[in-house]
């Protein structure tokens, strides 16, 4: 875990530092955002950055976006101050902490980074298997292919063979392939120098130079462009990369690890993916199964996730009951962990008491009311869960709509919000573009109209 601290967090620093690294994280600290842009330009990365509030967050965010540098930011400032915490979160910060700095505090925010990316629940045979392989070769430098359906937990895989490896005290740095545009990857890849092209305002460390002695994923590789495969196949081939609008190689040492949730054979018969890249990145290959195919792994992952959103939503412990459990066995989850992580979220939010029981978890195509199923009845194909766009480009159905109050229209819309955040309410409160305030009063609202129709809460 890296932490970088910006400002003097109106002199609590020291203490602040001390926490953190009696936790395990190593801590750096500047003075101002331009000093913090400076470091994370030149490849020195962070996991979370703490930022004093009285800094320009705004500005800083956008620098920061500007070179897609994606870091959560975290605000902080002397005792509660209201109007300052509340300009922070609306500028882009995930939290505010109150200085001086409570352990506690500051402890779990840190845990929750390192659990986002750390924790492989399972209780199956094959992701023992699955885990036996990736420990062992974990040692090794050689190139690792990890392949499965979307929302299998490749990345979760792929950050367990790092920490594993004898490169765990160094970076581990990933790239979504699928989410940069085309004409952005290679310098995200291999940077660029200062006027290299339109908008590059500043020399650019990419991201093979940030993962210097440590590990780099490829997600997705599968969707980057044939003509950038070339330059990435030199890199891997060579261990030097050249910046965009660079004069000299640069030396790179690193290990790379890609994943991919197609058939990368077919996908080089049909001329979209290079063969020799291919064979340069399957050294080792390791295929996650669907989640359907591994049954037992929804137990432990049932529960890990009750009690996550049950203690980010301030809610007391829930436990699945036997028919629920069932039910969660039974369904083909096509958009497997990560589908199951959702439904779980859900139902966490909608349970009456502190069981879950079979009505409260909701399936794509299956009404909460439906008799449970067998594992020997085939349930029909459910659509893959895709994530909903902000609040303001929300597609409807007028016919969804007609016939609906106000209140039921916007009192959906606000769980369905807080359900693709996780559960984060201060992220849900962005999209619907309504402060902290206003979300936590309806979601009090809601739950005290819940308490007087049956007696317990759930929001």
């Amino acid at each position: 875990m890296r932490l970088l601290i910006v400002g003097d967090l109106e002199g609590q620093i020291g203490t602040a530092s001390r926490i953190a690294r009696e936790h395990g994280a190593k801590v750096a600290q500047v003075a101002d955002i331009d000093a913090a842009y400076a470091m994370l330009c030149d490849g020195q990365g962070a996991d979370v950055i703490m930022i004093e509030v009285h800094q320009d967050i705004a500005r800083f965010i956008g620098m920061l976006e500007n070179e897609r540098i994606s870091v959560p930011l975290v605000a902080c400032g002397i005792q509660v101050d209201v109007k300052l915490a509340t300009a922070a979160i609306k500028a882009g910060a995930k939290e505010y902490i109150p200085l001086p700095p409570d352990e506690e505090l500051i402890a779990a925010v840190l845990e929750a980074i390192a659990e986002e990316s750390h924790s492989v629940i399972h209780g199956s045979e094959v992701m023992r298997r699955v885990l036996a392989t990736a420990e062992q070769i974990a040692q090794s430098d050689a190139s690792v292919l990890i392949t499965g359906e979307s929302g299998t937990g490749k990345e979760i895989i792929a950050r367990y063979i790092h920490r594993k490896s004898p490169r765990a005290t160094k970076p581990f740095i990933s790239v979504n392939c699928a989410a940069i545009p085309e004409h952005l990857l290679e310098s995200e890849l291999f940077g660029h120098e200062k006027g290299a092209f339109t908008g590059a305002q500043a020399r650019r460390i990419g991201k093979f130079e940030e993962a210097s002695n440590g590990t780099l994923l490829l997600d997705e590789i599968s969707e980057m462009d044939i003509r950038l495969q070339a330059k990435l196949l030199r890199a891997i081939q060579e261990r030097e990369i050249d910046r965009v609008g660079g004069t000299k190689p640069i030396k790179v040492n690193l290990r790379i690890l890609a994943t991919s949730n197609r058939d990368l054979e077919a996908e080089v018969k049909r001329g979209t993916f290079r063969e020799d890249l291919y064979f340069r990145l399957n050294v080792i290959s390791i295929h996650l199964p669907k989640l359907a195919e591994r049954v037992d792994d929804i137990p432990p992952l049932a529960e890990f996730f009750i009690d996550k959103y049950s203690k980010a939503n301030g809610l007391p412990p829930r436990k699945l009951t036997a028919e629920a459990l069932t039910k969660l066995k039974s369904y083909p989850w096509p958009g497997n962990v990560r589908e199951l992580e959702n439904t779980l979220h859900r139902s966490v939010l909608m349970a009456q008491g502190n069981a879950i029981d079979a009505e409260a978890i909701l399936l794509k195509n299956i009404p909460a009311t439906m008799g449970i199923a067998t594992s020997a009845v085939k349930l029909p194909e459910a659509p893959r869960v895709v994530a909903p766009t902000p609040a303001g480009d929300m597609p409807a159905k007028k016919s969804d709509l007609v016939g609906r109050t106000v209140e039921e229209v916007e009192r959906e819309l606000i769980l369905d919000t807080l359900d693709h955040c996780l559960g984060n309410r201060t992220q849900a409160a962005q999209i619907l573009g309504i402060s902290i305030r206003t979300l936590r009063n309806k979601l009090r609202q809601y739950n005290e109209e819940l308490e007087s129709k049956t007696g317990t809460g759930g929001y």
